[in-house]
């Protein structure tokens, strides 16, 4: 007998849990779900925050019964409406514990749903660190793996190549171990599942001891850095990223080495913050967001803005001169401050290309012609002519081919980076400052032609991102390794019960209006109080 049944009302039905068990089923209504940057807002049927295994397997079995649709969020970093649904909505925030550490291993087992703040505290506690992360962190473990995160150095790819073995409970309500040597394939589906596999709730990883970050950074000509590109630019340091000024055409470049604990405790290296100007607090931070608000009304200030805000806060010259630097603790070290809500639209293409895809890229965005400096023939066939965009340019590298392939069954089918050689992602950012979109179509024109340079030069968008793509183009860049991960989906999830509008659109194509039994279809979109987009989807079983 069951020791409870839970009631709980909702428009045109009423959900009864009467199963003879005594598992909690965390659930409640009214609640809204929005994405970090309130680009997409939507209104879950039920919002479920588990604590168990047990519990995140009785959700999926009562989804069954109930014929719905299920989706999981963790921080809602993502732009896009990935996350969205007119359905149930699980969250894993209380399912974070770390549940074992090997200190002499660096093997960690933890609990899906942890933060990866939360979880690089833990490992402090023991003298461990990740070996490497994003400019974030506040997405969930399983968030971060999930959508493909990843840092910026030569020596490693993504998040996920630290995972050694997952679990992940699939639409048949029960629990499976994965790993390079059990069950394989799944294994390489759900390190980059896009939620449409089933719940990841645990993850094994390995960690490495502790370190901190001696980092420095300096801006310069972005000449100087096409210069330094294959020589010195991104070989100098353990972890490099760029911040690209297209109208400016300067870099800001911050590079990192290791610090191992050892050269702390040794009083060979000490902690600094870096120094901290006027600029870099509130004010900086309100007067750059009124600007920006003031350019969607008269956009031809951009440029001006750009010059005004990044001179004030990296100075006005080049070279040694501009050079900051600190120590820290690797975690805080990696972070940067995304300031407001924003479009990113970023695409990984081979290393080799990046000079060329950013100097094609200025000389397209700022209207040159032949004789200017910097101007190369940027061949993008759409005019730029009353196109103003923001900036930087977020430029970052990764290579994944080091430490992940398919041999040793440890790459993510959908890896969006090159298998043989080092990649370079570029992220286009679109400030939406005050949640407000930009206007005259700037946000279109811009990722029109950023996209079509992007293809030409062979990238591939990241998943988490904007962008515009279709079944078709995916199959054509994932070749084998697509129809792998679909074959896995298929027999993970047949009826569609992880399936919603964003999979459609990009994964599953159009089957002329057919549906899966548990899909979620639509999406119906208006504007949301706030700002952004009010989605609403349909339940395919209705």
């Amino acid at each position: 007998m069951a020791s409870s049944v839970t009631t709980i009302p909702l428009p045109g039905w009423e959900f009864v849990d009467d199963s003879p068990d005594e598992i909690p089923f965390r659930a409640r209504t009214l609640y809204t779900h929005r994405t970090w940057a309130r680009t997409y807002t939507s209104l879950p049927e039920l919002f479920i925050q588990p604590e168990s295994i047990p519990e995140i397997e009785k959700a999926i079995t009562l989804a069954h019964k109930c014929r719905r649709r299920i989706t999981t969020t963790g921080s809602g970093h993502s732009p896009s409406d990935m996350t969205c649904t007119s359905s149930w909505l699980i969250n894993l925030d209380n399912f974070n514990r770390v549940l074992s550490v090997d200190r002499e291993t660096g093997l960690c087992v933890i609990e899906a749903g942890i933060r990866l703040y939360q979880l690089s505290e833990e490992l402090a506690k023991v003298g461990l660190s990740l070996p490497s992360l994003g400019s974030i962190n506040e997405q969930s473990i399983a968030g971060a793996i999930s959508t493909g995160t990843h840092g910026s150095s030569l020596y490693h790819g993504l998040v996920s190549e630290s995972i050694t073995a997952l679990k992940i409970t699939l639409a048949d309500g029960k629990t499976r171990a994965c790993s390079p040597d059990e069950n394989p394939d799944l294994f390489r589906a759900a390190l980059l599942s896009l939620g449409a596999l089933g719940i990841v709730v645990e993850v094994t990883f390995k960690a490495v001891p502790a370190f901190s970050l001696a980092w420095e950074q300096t801006i310069d000509s972005d000449a100087r850095i096409f210069r330094e590109w294959e020589s010195t630019l991104w070989k100098q340091s353990d972890f490099v990223r760029v911040w690209w000024f297209p109208y400016m055409r300067r870099a800001v470049v911050w590079k990192a080495d290791v610090v191992t604990s050892e050269q702390l405790d040794k009083g060979l290296v000490k902690h600094r913050e870096p120094p901290v100007s006027y600029y870099d607090n509130w004010l900086g931070y309100v007067v750059y967001h009124n600007l920006l608000a003031l350019s969607r009304w008269v956009p031809r200030i951009t440029p001006w803005i750009e010059l005004f805000v990044f001179g004030m806060q990296y100075g006005f010259g080049n070279g040694e001169k501009t050079k900051v630097s600190a120590v820290q603790p690797s975690q805080q070290a990696f972070l940067m401050n995304c300031l407001y809500s924003q479009f990113v639209n970023e695409w990984a293409i081979p290393l080799r290309h990046g000079p060329e895809a950013l100097q094609r890229l200025g000389s397209w965005l700022g209207n040159l012609k032949p004789g200017d400096p910097g101007y190369v023939e940027h061949k993008i066939p759409f005019s730029a002519e009353g196109l103003w965009v923001h900036s930087p340019v977020e430029v970052r590298v990764s290579n994944t081919a080091l430490k992940t392939s398919r041999e040793k069954r440890n790459r993510p089918f959908l890896d969006p980076t090159s298998d043989d050689e080092p990649s370079l992602y570029l992220n286009a950012i679109m400030y939406r400052p005050y949640h407000k979109n930009p206007t005259y179509g700037a946000l279109e024109r811009y990722y029109q032609g950023f996209e079509y340079l992007m293809r030409e030069l062979g990238g591939k968008p990241h998943w988490a991102k904007d962008f515009t793509a279709s079944k078709s183009d995916f199959e054509a860049w994932y070749g084998d390794d697509f129809k792998r991960w679909t074959k896995v989906r298929n027999e993970a999830d047949p009826d569609g019960m992880f399936v919603g509008p964003w999979h459609r659109r990009y994964l599953l194509g159009d089957k002329g209006g057919e549906a899966l039994p548990l899909e979620e279809t639509g999406f119906q979109a208006e504007p949301a109080s706030g700002g952004g987009l009010l989605v609403t989807g349909t339940q395919a079983s209705e």
